[in-house]
């Protein structure tokens, strides 16, 4: 429950989407994830992970899941609560090969690994759009504005999480 995921939860329910799943290891992202608007918000830990998103989707599984996050682990698990036709869309990036453990439940099941850059053109000025029309507000993501000589105090801050950063913007 990133910058992506935090941005994802209001998408995802901006388009109607349901029940909108966060998962998530820290509890404090847990807890932005269900101010957000997530209607389920788990650990992926909890050894009832799997039972818990079958039963939250009626027992059909997940018709999408997103890694934001670009980690092995977060895919692995994600392709076990797959549902039929279940894609998993990779949006972080790994550089790690995706491993199917598998290929015959996948098979049967047609699901589907995609990947996914939004860093282009488009994507950008639909969400510039859909903030300027008040209908994302990407400001939970930001969680502080730093001066650019800070730019060292902002990485470091990222990388041992001092304060639960989600974005931090350097303005020149």
């Amino acid at each position: 429950m990133g910058g992506l995921g935090a941005h994802a939860v209001q998408l995802l329910r901006l388009v109607g989407a349901a029940p909108v799943i966060a998962v998530e290891p820290l509890a404090v992202a847990r807890d932005r994830a269900a101010v957000l608007g997530a209607d389920a918000v788990l650990d992926p830990a909890d050894a009832a992970f799997r039972e818990t998103v079958l039963e939250l989707t009626g027992g059909r599984g997940l018709d999408v899941a997103f890694d934001f996050a670009g980690v092995t682990a977060v895919r692995e698990q994600a392709l076990t609560v797959l549902g039929r036709r279940g894609r998993l869309v990779l949006a972080g990036i790994a550089n790690k090969p995706v491993t199917i453990a598998s290929d015959s439940p996948f098979t049967y099941f047609q699901q589907a690994v995609l990947g996914h850059y939004g860093s282009e053109g488009e994507h950008v000025e639909q969400l510039v759009s859909l903030a300027r029309q008040r209908r994302l507000d990407l400001s939970a993501s930001v969680s502080d504005v730093l001066p650019l000589a800070d730019a060292e105090e902002a990485v470091r801050r990222v990388q041992t999480k001092q304060g639960d950063p989600i974005r931090l913007i350097l303005r020149p």
